[in-house]
């Protein structure tokens, strides 16, 4: 079991308590495949995850574990149930209380860090800012072009914070190389899951190469706070179901799973672990009970958040605008760019996932 003991996860079972106190869980657990609520540790329906001799399980077949499921071997063959969903807390009226309750689970969350062998992956935004205070003696690691914003903005970051940064500068080069060793990690060759991975990806080979075994991230407050531009009016977007901010932002954590999986097959490709300490327990529980304007409004987006580091981030950080990382980086700009060059049109149906499966095939 990883992420947690199974004690803990054999109680959660018996209670039916989705959030039992941890960052997330998933393994072997008497004789089943278990995976906690959101899903935070990739898991896969393999002989090696089982335990069990090749026939007990389909080799061919490596499924993810849904989030919140148990896999239990039947006379038919591995069947999943659900036996945890998240919970659905009644909205926060008092605005003070509920920001309280979220600014003491993050500084909770990120002081607990370990930070033997951590680097933090650091694009200047509140999320990885957060994680970095947790850590103060952690170097901090930006990747992208030498134009892009998250660049900028991490260094500026960083000098307010009076941090270490280490600047990851990318070429057409590392773009080239890193696509194939992605896409063998992850199994994706669509434009957007590897654009967003190949930052990622470049930023913990470097620091896996300076003696660092593991990466902090951000990861999860755009989902639990209300970080996507869509949440802010989702009646009005097509890409959502719910009509309600709450409702978008609970709508887009089903989305988490999946890129949780991605991005720690990534980096675990490059040599390092993850770490993602704005998604524990105690954090998703303050998060879910927030109301629509203190997740996102039409000037602010993630706005408890916001207001729960301004303890602890100087103001600029605190506010900080930044795009998410395939665009901040310019790494998704370049791809397209690569991709044109190589003759894969605009015109043309898919014409960076093409290039992507180029670059793979060749």
């Amino acid at each position: 079991m990883r992420g947690t003991d199974g004690g803990t996860v054999r109680r959660a079972l018996d209670s039916g308590d989705p959030l039992p106190g941890t960052s997330g869980f998933a393994g072997r657990l008497d004789g089943r495949l278990v995976r906690d609520v959101l899903g935070r540790r990739p898991l896969f329906g393999t002989p090696e995850d089982w335990g069990f001799a090749p026939s007990a399980v389909d080799a061919a077949d490596p499924t993810p574990v849904p989030a919140g499921h148990v896999r239990e071997p039947t006379p038919d063959g591995p069947a999943d149930r659900r036996v945890w969903s998240l919970p659905d807390p009644p909205v926060a009226t008092d605005d003070d209380a509920a920001v309280d309750a979220v600014e003491r689970a993050v500084t909770e969350a990120v002081t607990a860090v370990d930070d033997d062998g951590l680097a933090v992956a650091f694009s200047g935004g509140v999320d990885s800012a957060l994680v970095a205070a947790g850590v103060p003696d952690a170097p901090c690691y930006v990747a992208g072009f030498p134009d892009a914003g998250d660049v900028a903005a991490a260094r500026d970051a960083a000098e307010a914070m009076d941090r270490d940064l280490r600047v990851v500068e990318l070429a057409h080069a590392n773009l080239e190389r890193a696509v194939p060793e992605v896409v063998a990690a992850t199994g994706r060759t669509d434009a957007m899951s590897v654009s967003i991975a190949l930052p990622l990806y470049l930023v913990a080979e470097r620091a896996a190469a300076d003696g660092f075994d593991r990466l902090a991230l951000g990861q999860g407050a755009d989902e639990l706070f209300g970080g996507y531009a869509k949440v802010v009016d989702p009646a009005a977007d097509d890409r959502l179901d719910a009509t309600t901010v709450r409702g978008a932002v609970r709508e887009t954590l089903h989305a988490l799973p999946d890129g949780i999986e991605r991005d720690t097959l990534t980096l675990r490709a490059a040599g390092v672990d993850p770490v993602v300490p704005l998604l524990d327990d105690h954090i998703v529980e303050a998060a879910l009970g927030l109301p629509d304007h203190l997740l996102a409004t039409d000037d602010r987006r993630k706005v408890a958040l916001r207001r729960a580091a301004a303890d602890h981030l100087p103001p600029a950080v605190v506010d900080a605008d930044k795009k998410a990382v395939q665009y901040g980086s310019l790494v998704s700009r370049e791809l397209d760019r690569l991709a044109r060059q190589a003759g894969f049109k605009r015109r043309m149906d898919r014409h960076v996932d093409r290039y992507v499966e180029s670059l793979v095939d060749g």
